[in-house]
């Protein structure tokens, strides 16, 4: 399975959660409510998931392993 750039999780991570907020229930209007279900759709195809917990389970998983082999790669004598 292809797996997306951490770039690409984090912005979709981020994307959704300032879109969940600006959905909030009766205050949203229909094209909030549209792009976030595309930005949910595609974190699911992103992260091989099929509902919007598992994705951002799954992405914010994805995240923090980059982030560890990122500062593991860091580390003085790593290349």
């Amino acid at each position: 399975m292809l797996l997306a750039h951490p770039d690409v999780l984090r912005d979709l991570v981020e994307r959704h959660a300032a879109l969940e907020r600006a959905a909030a229930p009766g205050t949203a209007d229909p094209a909030v409510r549209q792009e976030l279900a595309d930005v949910t759709y595609t974190l699911c195809v992103s992260t091989g998931t099929r509902d919007a917990e598992a994705a951002l389970r799954v992405a914010r998983h994805r995240l923090a392993q980059a982030e560890a082999d990122h500062e593991e790669a860091a580390l003085p004598g790593r290349h």
